[in-house]
Formats: structure tokens, C-alpha cells, sequence
């Protein structure tokens, strides 16, 4: 979702800026390279420390995922991804699922806020999987929700964890450029859903 259906990474960033300055700790730009794909309770662990007990872990990721839907309600239509609505519309027939390590409300503002919601079969969010991006759980709970083999799967994905999730899953990857310019392990990486190169790209595969 981050960085595929929104390029939403620029508002986390601001985000984790802000939520951290509320425990003195100042964001560095290592900090936000290391969260691109991952589940918000690695980020906390990796921010503020391993030791931190479970439920506090919980509770700033909560907090600081509840001020960044605060930041981005009213900037959904313009986070979108550019050419993604009439991207998904090509595909009416095809089933679809949105698989992201973010939160459900996360998920649940922007694919209703930004009318997104019946374009999608399965939703399914980090809390529903006990291993989250890199590892390909996430992938296969999603392939198997639609009843699609996994090497029937395409992936969309902008970090080097979810496209090492797709890959480790079996599924093909597209591998979208909004976090990184260079996404190891993608079959084709293009810039957004507006890509010549991406259609041509689709017309040739086929699924077993």
C-alpha cells in the first residue's frame, strides 16, 4: 500500500519526525531509510529499543499511526499513486488484494477515503500475519484468500523488503520507484502505474 497505492512515505517520515521528538529522540535519515516495508512493531523495537516492553510497542505505534491518518486525510486523492485508478480499472475481472505490514485503519482510511475499496477482493494488514515483510507470509495469506497459485501472483511493491517477500513467495514482482531508484529481485521496475513499459510487460506474461 505505502509507497504503491500511496507515495505515503514522504508523510510517514514527517510523522515519525514528530512522534519521536515527543521522547527526545531526533529522526536520522538512517532511521527512515530502515523502516521502508517493515511492521510498525520492528520499527518501535529498532527506534526506541529492543527492550521495550510489548505493550508499549504496541501503544507508539498506535499513537504515532493515529497522528499520521491525522496528517493525511485530507491529502489522500493527491498521495495517490499517479495512473492507479485507471490502472485498476483495466482490470475489472482480475482479483486483487491490497497486502500491506501496516495497520487496518491505515488501510481501511485510504482505500475508502480514496474510493478505492471495490477494487480489491482481500484486504489483509500486518496484524493478520505472526511473520511480516520480508518474509512472504503476508503474500501467500493474500494468494490464497483469492484462490490464485502463488506463481499466478503479480506484486507490486516500492521497498527491498516487500519485493524480497514477493520473490521468497514465488510471485513475480513490479517494482514501483517512489522509495527506491534500484529494487533487486523485481521483473520489471518502472516509475508509476502510467508506464507503457508496464502494460507491454503485462501483455507477454502468462500464467500457467
Amino acid at each position: 500500500m505505502d509507497g504503491v497505492i500511496v507515495d505515503s512515505n514522504p508523510l510517514h517520515r514527517e510523522a515519525w519526525e514528530a512522534f519521536n521528538l515527543r521522547y527526545g529522540v531526533e529522526t536520522t535519515e538512517a532511521m527512515h531509510e530502515s523502516m521502508y516495508g517493515k511492521r510498525n512493531d520492528d520499527i518501535v523495537r529498532n527506534f526506541f529499543g529492543a527492550e521495550l516492553p510489548e505493550a508499549e510497542v504496541f501503544a507508539r505505534g498506535a499513537a504515532k499511526e493515529a497522528l499520521y491518518r491525522e496528517m493525511a486525510k485530507d491529502r489522500l486523492q493527491e498521495m495517490l499513486v499517479p495512473g492507479l485508478r485507471e490502472f485498476l480499472q483495466s482490470f475489472p475481472d482480475c482479483p486483487m488484494a491490497l497486502a500491506s505490514n501496516g495497520e487496518a485503519a491505515n488501510i481501511e482510511l485510504i482505500v475508502e477515503k480514496a474510493g478505492l475499496r471495490p477494487y480489491f477482493r482481500a484486504l489483509v494488514n500486518g496484524s493478520q500475519v505472526v511473520n511480516p515483510k520480508p518474509h512472504p507470509e503476508i503474500y501467500l495469506r493474500a494468494a490464497d484468500i483469492l484462490q490464485v497459485k502463488p506463481a499466478n501472483c503479480i506484486v507490486f511493491e516500492d521497498s527491498h523488503a516487500g519485493v524480497q517477500a514477493g520473490v521468497s513467495a514465488g510471485m513475480r514482482v513490479v517494482g514501483i520507484r517512489t522509495t527506491h531508484d534500484e529494487l533487486p529481485g523485481a521483473s520489471i521496475t518502472i516509475d508509476n502505474f502510467l508506464s507503457r513499459e508496464l502494460r507491454q510487460w503485462l501483455a507477454s506474461e502468462r500464467v500457467a
